[in-house]
């Protein structure tokens, strides 16, 4: 009976997947992982028992793994393309080919079955094909089992040994990850410069390191008695380390990734964040910089409320900052950054990984191909915590977004935001969309829908897709649910082209029956109008100009400002005119006073009386 419910839901589900996609589906994996590590060698070899549920309308024939660890290698495509692209990150340069055989990472399989029967795999570069022995059927499951040897490469970028700050061991992308498989098909993707996707699921893991190195990272220890470091209760004593080790076990669920870090002179710091939530700091024994973490420890706290206030409340009972990479990067329940910072800039670095809690490791949509979604909608909630629990005051907090976009908008070198993250032209390029472009996205999207819709909007889109994996689709029609407006054309402009936003006032006349105003519509983009008018005697009149292809009107998003909302403004017509009939002479008229309108030729967007 049970066989025959779950096949009328998947004849359901692909009945539906087939017409609109509505049915909704995401692969599942259970890691069970053991890892020997010898920190004087930085070698270490794992085991993997990997059960992976096929919950997808189709037929498996293969699986692919990611081995991040093969990037870095003399010749690798991330190692190429650093000496080839125009701008290299300063980080990577060519620093790769010049890896000695001992500096080098790799992650080499050694044993693979499929349900305890061999199967064959081919690895190049950073991904391995394994063809099943027998396909997964949907609705089925299958158990894979790994054994590897693997070593830590120097630490380079995100991943690595003996980082600039002195950390020992910064543990990212270190085991081998099963590829995920969507509706799209498989994303397997090699390790070039940046992005991920992943699978949920759930992660249970051992390691075993020498006993005066501590580890922080993914994950609840389920056995702080007998490691210590931190975990246990000041003054209490933990369990002797056998053959000078100690094993660590951690479980993680609900995740699609798991990091860790290890030193052998970390302060290891806990502080209560909100809702319970425990929050953990790991930082280098170094006096100049002790202060500053110290610090650290209730600024995040507040960084916390702030995002669970504005997104959702964070769903994992710890977190933790660490330092230890090469700049800031984030990971399920934990980021790595850099420690020997400004307390400002800290606080800062720490804002935007801990925000990527919510944008990538709850909202955990394709990084690669909506990089934007991931890094962009981080900065912009970033930059409002920022302003917030920094006291900044700033009145446009994504001022710096917006001058980068427009920088790109005007260099000719601009890619849409549908660009793959790895297919850009330029570090700069990507960087610029990423952040800057995405960020406005959302500003912008608040200009049009009002302030008030988007903060439900983003409360709403965490609600509705938290542990899964969401497109730029999901999220503007989100937002159209909260507004009633239709914004499919606001998605396709700015992330699949490269059109522009440019109006101006055209022209202002002085009339008999009141004073005649034309705006024109220069770029290609369409947008609506926020026309800010001040009189003579000093009284202000907002005039708001709804996009036709909108169908909506927003609320006036300044009570105490009269606001006049005149008829819609078709696309194509280039121009809008209409009157003023309230006898008060025009003193000066703007565009968009709020500055949220990314209109890359501001000059056109003001008029003064002479």
């Amino acid at each position: 009976m049970k066989y025959i419910l779950n096949l009328f839901f998947l004849t359901v589900c692909i009945s539906a997947f087939s017409q609109n996609s509505n049915c909704y589906w995401q692969q599942e994996v259970d890691y069970k992982m053991n890892v020997q590590m010898d920190v004087k060698t930085f070698q270490y070899k794992g085991t993997q028992e990997l059960k992976y549920t096929n919950n997808s309308p189709d037929t498996l024939n293969k699986v692919f793994y990611h081995l991040y660890f093969n990037a870095f290698q003399p010749g690798s495509e991330m190692d190429v393309r650093s000496r080839t692209i125009s701008d290299p990150d300063s980080r990577v340069t060519d620093r790769i080919s010049k890896l000695s055989a001992s500096e080098i990472g790799f992650i080499k399989p050694t044993l693979f079955t499929q349900d305890s029967n061999a199967a064959k795999y081919t690895i190049k570069g950073t991904v391995m094909e394994v063809m099943l022995n027998k396909p997964i059927l949907p609705g089925q499951s299958t158990v894979f089992n790994m054994e590897w040897d693997a070593q830590v490469p120097l630490q380079i970028r995100r991943s690595g040994r003996n980082s600039s700050e002195g950390v020992a061991l910064t543990m990212t992308q270190w085991y081998p990850k099963l590829a995920e498989y969507d509706f799209e098909g498989w994303h397997a993707d090699p390790y070039i410069a940046r992005e991920f996707h992943s699978v949920w699921g759930d992660f249970d893991v051992t390691i075993t390191i020498d006993a005066d190195y501590t580890i922080g990272g993914t994950g609840y220890l389920q056995n702080p008695a007998e490691v210590g470091h931190g975990y246990t209760a000041p003054g209490q004593k933990w369990m002797k380390p056998k053959n000078g080790k100690y094993t660590w076990h951690f479980l993680a669920p609900d995740v699609h990734d798991f990091a860790w870090a290890a030193d052998n002179e970390y302060v290891h710091d806990t502080y209560p964040g909100p809702n319970g939530v425990t929050l953990h700091f790991f930082y280098k024994n170094n006096p100049e910089i002790a202060e500053n973490w110290k610090n650290l420890q209730p600024k995040t706290a507040q960084l916390m409320e702030f995002f669970n206030q504005h997104i959702g409340e964070y769903p994992y009972e710890q977190y933790s900052v660490i330092q230890g990479g090469d700049g800031g990067m984030e990971y399920a329940m934990s980021t790595m950054i850099t420690g020997d910072r400004e307390f400002g800039s800290l606080v800062g670095v720490t804002a935007h990984e801990l925000a990527h809690s919510w944008f990538q490791f709850v909202l955990a949509t394709n990084e690669s191909k909506h990089e934007w979604m991931d890094e962009g909608f981080t900065s912009y909630i970033s930059d409002e915590a920022m302003n917030f629990v920094m006291q900044e005051k700033k009145s446009n907090p994504h001022a710096g977004s917006y001058r980068s976009y427009y920088f790109m908008a005007t260099s000719g070198a601009e890619q849409p935001l549908t660009t793959h993250a790895d297919r850009y032209a330029s570090n700069r390029s990507y960087g610029v969309n990423a952040y800057s472009k995405g960020s406005v996205f959302l500003t912008q999207l608040g200009y049009i829908i009002g302030p008030e819709n988007l903060s439900k909007t983003l409360k709403r889109y965490y609600s509705e897709f938290k542990f899964k994996h969401p497109t730029p689709n999901d999220f503007i029609r989100v937002a159209e649910k909260v507004s009633g407006f239709e914004l499919d054309w606001y998605l396709t402009d700015w992330t699949a082209t490269t059109n522009t936003i440019d109006y101006g006032i055209k022209s202002v006349e002085n009339a008999a029956e009141g004073t005649n105003v034309t705006l024109e519509r220069i770029g290609l983009m369409p947008m609506p109008i926020d026309l800010y008018v001040t009189y003579e005697d000093g009284s202000q009149e907002l005039f708001y100009i709804p996009l036709r292809m909108s169908w909506g009107e927003k609320p006036n998003p300044f009570t105490d400002l009269k606001r006049t909302v005149l008829q819609d403004w078709p696309w194509a017509f280039p121009t809008y005119t209409f009157q003023i009939k309230n006898g008060k002479k025009v003193k000066n008229m703007m565009i968009d006073a709020t500055r949220r309108l990314a209109d890359i030729n501001q000059e056109n967007n003001m008029w003064e009386a002479e």
